[in-house]
């Protein structure tokens, strides 16, 4: 069975690589851990605030690489610790988020448990530009020619140049 793809349109030119980031977020997204919320804190600021209680600042780190943000967690295990009972699972993650190549990280922080990045997306300028349409002289229709043509004898019979 064939699959369709909404970005087969013609009328979508250039999208062609958004099918395969969305699928990409598709795999990323099925890992629930940790919880996340993404808030809007501004006309344009966006925070990414990860659940991460045990980590502390050196066992999480966060990189942006080709419009990536990639934040691991690697907790670090007690080797001197006898646990009764353990319910609390030293536990590593990886959570990768894509980013808009507008969007840019400008800050992380851990507060109670929870790692804030905050990221800046400016608006966008609104620009409109205007194409100038020029004439092709080896792609103009027979009419056009045919009547350059008539226009040509008519000057030559004429004397005019």
């Amino acid at each position: 069975m064939t699959r369709l793809s909404p970005f087969n349109s013609p009328l979508l030119l250039g999208f062609e690589h958004l099918e395969q980031i969305l699928e990409r977020v598709a795999k990323n997204s099925n890992d629930g851990y940790p919880p996340y919320n993404i808030l809007q804190v501004g006309d344009d600021r966006l925070r990414i605030s990860l659940a991460v209680a045990g980590f502390s600042e050196q066992e999480l780190s966060v990189t942006v690489e080709q419009n990536q943000l990639h934040i691991h967690g690697r907790q670090q295990d007690d080797a001197d610790a006898v646990y009764l009972h353990r319910g609390i699972a030293a536990r590593r993650f990886h959570r990768t988020f894509l980013l808009a190549e507008t969007i840019e990280v400008d800050s992380a922080a851990l507060d109670n448990g929870l790692l804030n990045i905050d990221l800046v997306q400016p608006v966008p300028a609104q620009t409109v530009r205007t194409i100038e349409i020029k004439r092709n002289a080896a792609k103009r229709g027979k009419k056009t020619q045919l009547f350059e043509a008539g226009r040509d004898r008519t000057r030559a019979r004429s004397g005019a140049s």
